[in-house]
Parts: structure tokens; sequence; C-alpha cells
């Protein structure tokens, strides 16, 4: 068993600890609804951007406000300060040590805006730049590939996002449908034997598709392209066929309809589409468990998603752990 595996089956235990959490992820919604921001900036890179990535939409659909992608090399590389004054910066990082996001963070506090880190290490140098920190308590990752981290992250960020809004959070039983996932052996054997793919979601689940896109590349050598289902339909579906197969994460909410339309649109054309929730004719049909809540849904489509790919590596003969060219830690500027 790889050690990618093994971190992926430690996802469950690692979300039980964000749960456990909860105090002190009221406080930091307390803190958010008292400084009522007019608007929500998120740095990131790698699969923290695409926590990042689901993070937007629950906060764009949940608390009606924009939140956006920062660009760090405008702190970075540029040293160009923003108006963030009265605003929320938020930084995921797995390391907490990426020298811009470290510099975004330094000049979005600089600028007057509340920052909040949320990291796999209290201690790092990006927690002790932000006024607030959530430490997701994955605990140590040692598989280049991130997964349990990525799940603790989704975790935090949705149960922040929901004490925020003073929503119910519905979280008490995920880790046991995380530790639940259903395999996808069919999804596994198809990508033992591809080059390229499309991984497909629309709002909260765009994130998701991104992080599989990014799996795939590191770990199988697959380009995987992911796209909202809306952007799919304006042109880069030219591309999809019989060997440019489609895997879509679809969350039982009011995007699902289009989805499905425009999935269907592409099995009629012979096109390979599995696809985990939704039904759509033509299409190869994923087990997942039974719905529930359509965001944590989503965090249980991705575990099973971590295993197709890590077993797909290995089939390929490559070393899930290990891709090449990659480190675990990666610092840009």
């Amino acid at each position: 068993m790889s050690q990618m595996r093994t971190e992926i089956d430690e996802a469950p235990t690692a979300v039980a600890r964000v749960l456990a959490n909860l105090p002190a992820i009221e406080a930091v919604a307390a803190r958010l609804r008292t400084l009522d921001p007019p608007f929500v900036t998120l740095a990131a890179r790698g699969s923290s951007s695409h926590a990042g990535t689901f993070l937007r939409a629950l906060i764009g659909r949940d608390l009606g406000l924009t939140a956006a992608a920062a660009m760090p090399s405008l702190a970075s590389v540029y040293h160009r300060p923003q108006r963030l004054k009265g605003a929320l910066f938020i930084a995921i990082s797995q390391s907490g040590r990426s020298p811009d996001l470290l510099a975004c963070a330094t000049q979005a506090r600089d600028a007057g805006a509340l920052t909040l880190a949320l990291v796999n290490d209290a201690a790092s140098p990006l927690a002790e730049a932000c006024e607030l920190v959530l430490d997701i308590q994955a605990g140590p990752e040692s598989s280049v590939a991130a997964t349990k981290t990525v799940i603790a992250t989704l975790a935090t960020g949705l149960a922040l996002v929901r004490a925020w809004a003073g929503m119910p959070l519905h979280l008490d039983n995920l880790p046991q449908r995380l530790a639940a996932a259903p395999d996808w052996p069919g999804v596994a054997s198809t990508l033992a034997g591809i080059a390229h793919t499309f991984t497909v979601g629309r709002g909260p689940a765009l994130g998701i598709a991104k992080e599989a896109a990014l799996k795939l590349a590191e770990t199988c050598g697959i380009a995987g392209l992911a796209f909202s289902a809306a952007e799919l339909a304006h042109g880069p579906m030219a591309l999809a066929g019989k060997g440019f197969p489609v895997l879509a994460f679809l969350q039982n909410d009011a995007a699902l309809p289009h989805s499905e339309a425009l999935l269907a649109t592409l099995a009629a054309r012979a096109t390979p589409v599995f696809a985990a929730g939704g039904t759509i004719a033509g299409a190869t049909s994923l087990p997942i468990l039974p719905p529930q809540d359509p965001d944590a849904d989503l965090l249980v489509m991705l575990v099973s998603a971590y295993r197709a790919i890590e077993a797909a590596a290995r089939a390929r003969g490559l070393d899930p752990d290990h891709p090449r060219a990659l480190q675990k830690v990666t610092q840009t500027i």
C-alpha cells in the first residue's frame, strides 16, 4: 500500500479532529460576524487553492459576499499594495512556508485587512503573520500528493462558513461517511490507459474537480483539465470524445439540472462520462453514498476519487508518493 493510500484512509480521523475543534472555529466565525467585511480575498497555491475555490463558492452562496482569489505575485513580485481596509483576507496553506503567500498576508494585514490563516502548522511563518489562525489538524503528511490535508481543509472551511452564517453544521457523521466512501474500480481502470481527461463541477464542486485534475497530473501523468460545467460548454467540450473521457462531480443542489443536461449531450456524442451524482443517460454512474448534505457529500466523492487515482498511478507503473520533479513543500516567490 502506498503512503498516499494510507493518508487517504486517515482523512476520517483528521476530519474528526476538525469537528472536535469547533469551539475555535465558532470563535473565529463570531469575529467575522463582528467585522462584517465588504468582501473576502483568498490566497493559496496548489491543492490549497482548490480548497479556496470550494470556500469562495460557499462564501458567495451562503453569505452573499464577493470572495475573490488573490494574486500573490502582486505582493511578492510587483510589490503593489492592495486596497483591503476592512476586508477579510484568508490564506490557505499546508506548510505555511511559501514566501509569496507570506508576503501577501503581510501586505494584507498592513493594508488593514483582518487576516486569517488555515494551515496544518500553527507555528508556521504564515500563521505567525496572520491575526487569526485555524489549525486544520490533519497531522503529518509525507506523500507528496496531498490528500488528508485537503479533506481537512475543506471540512474546516465548510464548518467555518456555516458557523459564520449561523447555519446548522450537520457534519457530525462526516468522518463515518468519509470512511465509507465507495471505491471506483471502473474509473481506476479507465484512467490507467488514457492521456487526458476533463474533470467537471459547478459551484462548490468546481474546487473538487480542480483538485482531482491536479492529482491526475501529478500522480498519473494524465493531463486533467478542470472546468465548470458552464465553462465547458463555451468551447473546451470540442475536445471531448471517445478518447477524452469526462469525470464529473455533481452535488445535489440547484446546479444539478444544468450540469446533467450538458453531460447528457456529451454522452450522446459517445464521450465516456463518469458521473458521481445525478442521473445522466448514457453515462456511467459512479457509486456514491445516499445523498445527505450536498456540500459535505463532495468531500466523500473526493475520497473515492483519490482512491481511484492512486490505484491508476500504480497501474501505470508510477509511484504516487514521489511524483517526478515534485517535492512535498513547494516554495514559490
